[in-house]
């Protein structure tokens, strides 16, 4: 329902810029999210300019690396969605790269959100056929789970 939801991202989004600290992490996920939706609609350009707004917010943030790394996923996804697989393969590989080398930061914590993420984000890799690293993060969150 993003046609629906962007009106309320647009009331959040006002909100949040003129009341939040331009780095809170609220307006990095508010970014995201509502990119996310306007992927849906083929509102590509604004699409892109706030994930990079969200990333400017994420990275931020102590253990932002996470968040920056689903975003850079949502980026590909964004350039599957206007050019295709094929013509945006490198972009859609830079991407990709990007993301996992956010989610192999050293000193990031190896606690249950990290597990939570790396289960979102394998599929995501296995989708674009970048199987061993969705069968590393799925692995990944397997030992983080079976520790607690």
């Amino acid at each position: 329902k993003a046609e629906e939801a962007l009106p309320l991202y647009h009331k959040a989004r006002s909100v949040y810029e003129s009341t939040l600290d331009p780095d809170d992490v609220r307006l990095g996920g508010l970014y995201n999210n509502m990119a996310l939706a306007l992927t849906d609609l083929k509102e590509f350009r604004e699409a892109e300019e706030l994930f990079h707004k969200a990333i400017s917010v994420m990275e931020k943030q102590e253990n932002g690396a996470l968040e920056v790394a689903i975003t850079y996923l949502n980026l590909a996804d964004l350039v599957a969605a206007e050019s295709g697989l094929e013509a945006g393969e490198k972009e859609i590989e830079k991407h990709l790269l990007r993301a996992e080398e956010l989610l192999n930061t050293k000193g990031l914590p190896r606690d249950g959100y990290y597990a939570f993420v790396c289960e979102k984000c394998a599929p995501v890799f296995g989708y674009y056929g970048f199987f061993l690293t969705e069968q590393e993060l799925t692995r990944r969150a397997r030992e983080i789970y079976e520790r607690a």
